[in-house]
């Protein structure tokens, strides 16, 4: 770190502590910290772990305002490493001091050149206004990214290693870049959030603001939490939750340390962000039907050339080459390297077109240099405001140092492969897409109640939605056979019997649910018969009665379901639903904050979709009645925040106009 400090030139006061020590390189050493003068700024702990406490206290002692602590051991090594580590923050907290760390590689400011890593760093100092910060909680990934960046010529404004985050945690250092003039694209590694609310809310300001998250979190195939009162808590793991909520934060979530680096590069390099479809210009016909394949498969649209674009084109093409998206010119840029500055400027200006993805072959320095300064000149001379991304098509190929930096200069990232900058493009294209749909919602309060906690049965649940104007079957408990019989002729027959406790949240294992029950007759049999399997199944279970419901019409049936995560908050899940919701993994999470517009969009993602449209000739569906259903769980969600879980499977959905019906319903409270 010394040898870090040296190089970087920094000029403010250094102090040396070393009991065994009176210099190292020619600085002289402090046998201690009582030694130090009061009101330090920072103390760096390179010392083993059983030191730790007693300096960072005596620290704490001489009013040092932080400290960066490189020792590892603490919470990650077990339970009495997590007891130190308590002790660690009861100290710090005591004397007002800010630790990173511990167990992390430090930080580098390279705004004022102040490296204070052990991790040899290059003297570089940061230059002009749109830097890139990392915010990574493993130090060796924060080591590796600023690797990478530098190698992309891309300024870094700050690199910070979080480690385990005593103290201070990924959401301060946010908080901080926030308001940082150097700093608009925050590249974050996080493998937990401490505190998710918090950086929801962080994430909020930073969109506003106009800056850019870029967040890569493992975790994506690890067990969902095993808090499965209902389907909707099965169904919606860790990751799942988190990428929901962050994403409507604003936050961009790349799936890859390749795609990482690839999306921060396009949102720092690029004059502005791809709003629409893509165009593709290349110099191959078989790589034109690759890139339509990846692009579909990548959900990356590549709108045809307008009428006006495609007749500019026929204008300066051979007729040997038929204007499309993507354009294959083929190899007659090699005989006419002019061919570029023609073609150029009327993709450019099509308003279809919100990016341009130039993927042409270099083979060598020669070609390289025959190509690439026309190229170059189009892109000068045109002054696009809109994202210009090119990739070569043959990896490896040998190009002059010099025209990756003049592409680079003039805002053009350089990709070694199409097919990252595909993957990209298509990531940050959907993301904003999403902010253009997704606007949030004003938060209508749909009721708000006062509940007991713990499991609401089906009659209960049903009610509470109802209330809120949710359609369900016409119905009501009864407590005997009588009872029964009156609900029956009251609602009319066929009907079906479902046994109510909320100690019975899947009511059909035990027989406590009978189906098209069309007479007196029926309903008493099988009011006979569910009592006997009950009393065998689950002995001693007390019944709050039995739900009497008319039998509803066969339609299409969704999941509806919510679940207050205590970490991150209210999501939603839709899907495929019926006694197969689980098994058919069709669903997807969604924000509470969305309109119904929005929500009837989400709806159309998910795998069952054209049987919601209609499909082979059967009547598109009332989605817009079971958007409008998801939309009030979400009200009901977000005004009660007592309320767990709801799970409402299923939601029947009729052809439009016959509207939605709720025919199972649970809710599970704190």
């Amino acid at each position: 770190m010394l040898a870090n400090l040296e190089s970087a030139g920094f000029a403010g006061a250094l102090y040396l502590i070393n009991p065994k020590r009176s210099e190292i390189y020619g600085r002289p050493c402090l046998p201690s910290v009582e030694a130090l003068p009061e009101g330090v700024d920072c103390a760096v702990l390179a010392i083993p772990l059983a030191s730790v406490l007693e300096t960072v206290s005596a620290c704490g002692r001489r009013g040092v305002g932080a400290a960066i602590i490189f020792s590892a051991g603490f919470a990650e090594s077990g339970p009495v490493g997590r007891l130190e580590q308590e002790e660690l923050a009861a100290i710090a907290r005591a004397c007002g001091m800010i630790i990173e760390g511990p167990n992390c590689l430090g930080m580098v400011n390279f705004i004022d050149g102040i490296p204070l890593t052990f991790v040899l760093t290059p003297p570089a100092r940061y230059q002009g206004n749109n830097g890139v910060a990392i915010v990574s909680q493993s130090g060796a990934m924060a080591a590796v990214v600023g690797v990478s960046l530098r190698a992309r010529e891309l300024n870094i404004s700050f690199s910070i290693s979080t480690g385990n985050e005593v103290i201070s945690g990924v959401e301060d250092y946010v908080e901080y870049l926030l308001e940082d003039r150097c700093t608009s694209v925050m590249l974050m590694i996080v493998e937990q959030f401490r505190n998710p609310r918090r950086f929801l809310d962080v994430a909020d300001r930073v969109r506003e603001r106009g800056k850019h998250i870029v967040l890569l979190h493992p975790g994506r195939s690890s067990a969902a939490r095993a808090s499965a009162e209902t389907h909707t808590g099965a169904m919606a793991g860790d990751y799942q939750v988190m990428r929901t909520q962050v994403e409507q934060a604003g936050v961009i979530v790349a799936e890859t340390l390749e795609e990482l680096l690839d999306v921060s590069e396009l949102v720092l390099r690029c004059p502005s962000l791809p709003m629409g479809g893509t165009a593709v210009l290349t110099e191959s016909g078989a790589f034109k039907a690759l890139t339509l394949d990846l692009c579909d498969q990548l959900s990356l649209p590549l709108p045809e050339l307008s009428t006006a674009t495609a007749e500019a084109l026929r204008q300066v093409l051979p007729d040997f080459i038929p204007p499309t998206n993507p354009l294959d010119v083929t190899a007659q840029a090699l005989v006419d390297p002019d061919l570029y500055r023609r073609t150029l400027p009327s993709i450019l200006g099509d308003d279809r077109y919100g990016s341009l993805v130039l993927a042409i072959i270099l083979t060598d320095e020669t070609t390289s240099s025959l190509k690439l300064p026309p190229i170059i000149d189009a892109v000068k001379a045109i002054r696009p405001n809109k994202p210009v991304i090119f990739a070569g098509l043959d990896e490896g190929a040998q190009i002059p140092i010099e025209f990756v930096r003049e592409l680079r200069r003039i805002g053009i990232p350089f990709f070694p492969t199409p097919e990252r900058a595909f993957r990209a493009l298509a990531r940050l294209t959907n993301y904003i897409g999403r902010l253009q749909r997704h606007n949030r919602n004003p938060l209508e309060v749909v009721s708000t109640f006062d509940l007991v906690p713990g499991v609401l049965p089906e009659y209960k649940s049903k009610s509470l939605l109802h209330s809120i104007g949710i359609s369900v079957p016409a119905g009501s408990l009864a407590t005997t056979l009588d009872e029964a019989g009156l609900i029956a002729e009251r609602i009319g027959y066929p009907v079906a019997l479902k046994a109510q406790s909320p100690y019975l949240s899947h009511k059909s294992d035990v027989g406590g649910v009978a189906l098209n029950l069309v007479d007196e007759q029926h309903l008493a049999s099988a009011w006979k018969l569910m009592h006997e399997k009950i009393a065998r199944c689950r002995p001693g279970l007390g019944l709050d009665g039995v739900l009497v419901e008319a039998m509803a019409v066969q339609g299409i049936e969704l999941i509806v379901g919510a679940k207050n995560d205590p970490d991150w908050g209210p999501v939603l899940l839709v899907g495929s639903g019926g006694i197969l919701a689980e098994a058919m993994q069709d669903s997807i999470l969604i924000a509470p904050q969305l309109s119904v517009s929005s929500i009837v969009g989400e709806l159309y993602k998910l795998k069952c979709a054209p049987l919601l449209r209609g499909y082979r000739g059967s009547p598109a569906l009332d989605v817009e009645d079971a958007a409008q259903i998801v939309y009030q769980v979400a009200g009901l969600t977000l005004s009660n925040p007592q309320i767990k879980e709801i799970d409402i499977n299923p939601v029947v959905v009729y052809p439009k106009g016959d509207g939605a019906l709720a025919l199972d319903a649970l809710i599970v409270l704190t």
